[in-house]
């Protein structure tokens, strides 16, 4: 194996955060969590310029990755660890639906969300997720709302509000497995695609791994809309998210969450 100049180590590492930086709120946003200037982050984006050993440590951190992120491409980065769904203890019994959770059925890109508040059932929550396919399997992965945070009383950075999770192809539908880094509650997503509106939306519910409470709820409705890579949507939909009141969802959205009707 030749050793690689510091050009070509410069350009892998370039790939390697186009690639990831695919997947985060934002770049400038993404710069203030690592301590970077945006200017200096463009050039390691380019290749042009190399981090230092410290600002390497802080982005494999961020990303969970490891400095092989210089040496070769994310795609054939694998860091060896035995599959937990692949497990022979339940590989028979939930390995199926990730790998039958294809592209026609799911497609990778962005989604815009929307559902009932848990913490104020009076309020809506909007969102954006972004779903990516890595080593045969479908994920997810977003950021939830800076005021749903600072009332759980945690910093509102971007580190303590992303949340990932993987997704399986189920009878009828989708399911989804999300937490936050970290936390030791995750949420169980459902969802299935309308048939019409050109197949870009799919409806469904969410349900917290909480104890009951009088003064929240565990469950609520959730719809989905596929923006693919649509800059323009994609951008209203991430200026959109956060909390909001009933008259600030669309339509269809309303009529998908069927605000006024318990859930069954």
């Amino acid at each position: 194996m030749s050793t690689p100049s510091p050009s070509e180590l410069r350009n892998t590492l370039g790939a390697n955060l186009r690639e990831l930086v695919k997947s985060t709120e934002s770049v400038s946003a993404l710069c203030r969590d690592l301590g970077i200037n945006r200017t200096q982050f463009n050039r390691y984006l380019s290749g042009e310029s190399f981090p230092r050993p410290d600002v390497l440590f802080r982005i494999c951190q961020y990303f969970n990755v490891d400095a092989r992120i210089i040496l070769e491409p994310l795609s054939d980065m694998d860091s060896g660890a035995r599959s937990l769904l692949n497990h022979p203890e339940i590989s028979e019994f939930l390995s199926g639906g990730v790998g039958e959770l294809t592209e026609s059925l799911f497609p990778s890109g962005f989604y815009q969300f929307a559902r009932r508040s848990f913490l104020d059932e009076t309020q809506f929550i909007q969102g954006l997720v972004y779903v990516y396919r890595k080593d045969d399997a479908t994920f997810l992965r977003g950021f939830e709302a800076k005021q749903a945070i600072i009332q759980q009383g945690l910093p509102p950075n971007a580190k303590t509000r992303e949340f990932r999770g993987i997704l399986l192809a189920q009878e009828g539908g989708i399911a989804g497995l999300v937490s936050r880094r970290g936390a030791l509650t995750t949420s169980f997503n459902f969802l299935a695609q309308v048939p019409s509106f050109q197949n870009n939306y799919w409806v469904g519910y969410t349900v917290r791994t909480v104890r009951e409470s009088l003064t929240g709820s565990r469950v609520a409705r959730l719809v989905y809309e596929y923006l693919g890579s649509n800059g323009p949507k994609v951008r209203e939909a991430a200026r959109k998210s956060g909390f909001c009141s009933v008259d600030d969802l669309v339509p269809y959205q309303r009529t998908q969450l069927r605000v006024d009707e318990p859930f069954h």
